[in-house]
């Protein structure tokens, strides 16, 4: 595998779109250390340092926090990162088959999907603009979103001109990083946006790492708990567990034989076989990211109308939140593949085609046979999705391990760093391949979770 790295730098295509992107990801990251102007940064540093993690509030503003690469902490110009576009994108992909006129603009070809891609970025303003002005206001008085009120203030004029500035610069960098991923998709290695998001969470993982290091040798985690050595090296050990049972979820198949018939020379027919790929975790991580999002708005709701039982029982980490949180995440797994699998188009498709599955007819039965079998295979998957999703709360809340090392043992940010390093890799390994070097596995090969063997 160290050789294969070290070819890959032998290939002038493969060197130059390495280095590009590797250019960019640092154009990120001095994104993420410039703070915005009005900020008090000694003040912001002292007050994470004191409420960074405490309540609802601070595993959210933690959560966020990991997904900006720490741009958070220090209220940097990045601080929005990447996410407005990809919830603007997800919203758009839910929209596509619900409203027609959009349904029908995305069969136009090239030039509808450039107009849906236009909305997406005009939806994507609209959410920086919300979300820039929610941080803004946050940034004047915590206590409105939940969180503690600080000892000082954290800006140093918190008036109008603060807020329309912050909107601004916030707004600005988000749509300036959206630019850098399409660059780096275009001219770079692997998907742009998904590799700025995966950098910004490997950025943190070191931070992780040395609160790890520094509890074993203290002895015990910040809230008094005993955490010697041997817990460090078990927790090492569980980690990679619960990494090859991701990446098993996210290459995970259930492979549908199919025959296809053609006519060849001389009135003879002749068969292929083949087979249609029904992905285990169909969904990915967007039911998780979902189901996320909705539950933050109980808790702050509830402490809002000061209904604090209530507010207790969906306490991060707690029975009710988890329970609640695992069946929102099978729900919406359900839903999105109701959404983007389509059973009959799959069965027309076959039919014109002239292929079939052995011991189906064509047509509804077809059909039906695709929407049974992917109704149990996509069950299977929630499962195993929502139980990855749970366990860092698992950890979290019964071993006292603190949330930024928890939140690598599963959940959204492995299922994004396993799945989009998957996909970097399986590219680099085609440039390999193609120029008679060996790839990254001696025997097999790396599976794109993009990439759709079969007939689709």
């Amino acid at each position: 595998m160290i050789k294969a790295f070290f070819n890959a730098f032998k290939i002038k295509e493969l060197r130059k779109r390495l280095l590009f992107t590797a250019g960019i990801i640092i154009l990120v990251r001095v994104a993420a250390s410039i703070p915005c102007p009005g900020v008090d940064p000694a003040a912001l540093a002292d007050y994470f340092e004191k409420f960074g993690s405490s309540g609802a509030g601070g595993m959210f503003v933690s959560m966020f926090d990991m997904f900006t690469g720490g741009a958070l902490q220090k209220f940097a110009i990045a601080t929005l990162g990447i996410m407005p576009y990809i919830s603007a994108s997800i919203i758009m992909q839910l929209m596509v088959p619900v409203l027609p006129s959009l349904e029908k603009m995305s069969r136009e070809g090239e030039s509808g999907r450039q107009k849906i891609t236009q909305y997406t970025r005009y939806l994507t303003v609209l959410i920086c603009i919300v979300q820039g002005t929610m941080a803004a206001m946050a940034m004047i008085n915590p206590g409105k979103i939940g969180l503690p009120v600080p000892e000082t203030s954290l800006v140093f004029d918190g008036g109008v001109g603060f807020i329309f500035m912050t909107v601004t610069i916030l707004t600005a960098s988000t749509m300036i990083m959206m630019w850098l991923g399409e660059r780096i998709t275009e001219r770079g290695l692997g998907n742009g946006v998904s590799i700025i998001i995966t950098i910004n969470i490997i950025a943190r993982l070191p931070s992780a790492l040395v609160q790890l290091v520094q509890m074993a040798m203290k002895g015990a985690t910040d809230s008094g708990a005993t955490f010697k050595p041997v817990h460090l090296l078990l927790l090492l050990v569980v980690f990679a567990l619960v990494t090859a049972a991701t990446i098993l979820l996210t290459q995970g198949q259930r492979r549908i034989p199919i025959q296809m018939v053609r006519k060849s020379y001389g009135n003879e027919m002749q068969s292929n076989s083949t087979y249609l790929p029904l992905k285990v975790n169909f969904a990915g991580v967007m039911p998780i990211i979902f189901a996320g999002a909705i539950m933050m708005v109980p808790g702050f709701l509830f402490n809002f109308l000061k209904w604090y039982n209530m507010s207790a029982f969906f306490r991060y980490g707690g029975f009710g939140y988890m329970l609640a949180y695992g069946l929102m995440i099978m729900g919406f797994s359900y839903f999105w593949v109701a959404n983007q699998f389509n059973p009959i188009q799959i069965s027309d498709n076959l039919k014109k085609e002239g292929a079939f599955i052995p011991g189906i007819r064509p047509g509804n039965a077809t059909a039906d046979f695709l929407d049974k079998t992917m109704t149990r295979v996509t069950f299977a998957g929630s499962l195993f999705l929502t139980a990855l999703a749970i366990f860092p709360m698992f950890l979290y809340n019964s071993f006292k391990i603190p949330f930024m090392v928890a939140s690598f043992f599963g959940g959204t940010s492995l299922l994004i760093m396993v799945g989009v390093l998957l996909d970097t890799l399986s590219q680099m390994e085609s440039h390999l391949t193609m120029r008679n070097y060996d790839g990254f596995l001696k025997k097999g090969k790396l599976k794109s979770r993009q990439s759709q063997s079969g007939v689709q």
